[in-house]
């Protein structure tokens, strides 16, 4: 007695569909062996997801399906080859695109740092006594080397100096000493904030406007607007610098100065950031 065919896809039998085409296109045996032709169709579609050029196997043997093509004719064949080859180019294509994008960004940003440094007329003025090359080439320098110097980080050296040696900068200079609370955590160095690459974009490629800014409320009477700029940006660093030790050493004292209350100590009115806070 000859074997009942049965879809793996749809579990349909010989006997409720005989008017659809049943093929057996991998080596599974028995009953998972068969499908049916317009089954099997949708399933492959779902697995290519639009190419049907790429390769399905059978999910319990792992035969690779063979797949038959009707012939094309010379134009569809041409517009195949085409459709592929673009597909194939459009990455690189969108990679290039992207590239000289930033390129040419970096060149405009570059061109506007440099009139805002030492003013629009003279800006231009070196601009256009400059040679070509060396603006393409050196402009687009500019904010990278802004982002690059926002990875130096001073002030974290600085901190750590002084914790190192504020008992000796105390003979020198009374009420210089970095005070160190008592506790396990004593020995230990104030923890590095992580990086933000959204901060460190934001204040590298903002930093020029904000020391040409800082340099003409501050430095009015300097008749070079490069001069002034340098100096704005100097003191702003200077400050920022400052502020910031500061503010990494109250974290320091604060997290030194934590403990962890009994759970039937009742919790004091309000804890140090809290206090901060209000």
């Amino acid at each position: 007695m000859a074997e009942e065919r049965h879809c793996w896809l749809c579990f349909c039998t010989e006997q409720e569909d005989r008017a659809a085409e049943w093929i057996c296109p991998c080596r599974c045996k028995g009953s998972t062996k068969w499908a049916h032709q317009g089954c099997l169709q949708r399933w492959l579609d779902e697995k290519q997801k639009g190419n049907s050029t790429s390769r399905v196997s059978c999910p319990q043997c792992g035969t690779a399906y063979h797949v038959a093509f009707p012939t094309l004719g010379p134009l569809v064949y041409f517009l195949h080859k085409v459709d592929r080859a673009l597909s194939r180019a459009s990455p690189f294509a969108m990679a290039g695109i992207v590239v000289g994008t930033v390129y040419w960004s970096a060149v405009t940003y570059g061109a506007i740092t440099v009139m805002q440094v030492v003013g629009h007329k003279k800006g231009l003025g070196v601009m256009e006594r400059a040679d070509p090359l060396f603006l393409l080439l050196g402009l687009p320098t500019i904010p990278v080397l802004l982002v690059l110097g926002r990875l130096v980080r001073w002030e974290e050296y600085v901190l750590h100096l002084w914790q190192k040696y504020s008992s000796k900068l105390q003979a020198l200079v009374p009420g210089i000493s970095c005070p160190v609370p008592p506790g396990p955590l004593a020995e230990s160095c104030p923890p590095s904030d992580p990086p933000s690459l959204s901060r460190m974009l934001c204040g590298a490629l903002v930093f020029p406007s904000v020391a040409s800014l800082v340099g003409r409320l501050l430095f009015r009477r300097t008749g070079s607007s490069l001069q002034r700029t340098i100096l704005g940006g100097v003191t702003f660093v200077a400050i920022k610098g400052l502020l910031k030790i500061y503010f990494r050493q109250q974290q320091y004292l604060l997290r030194s100065n934590r403990r962890v209350l009994d759970c039937w100590e009742p919790p004091e009115p309000a804890s140090a950031p809290e206090a901060w806070l209000n």
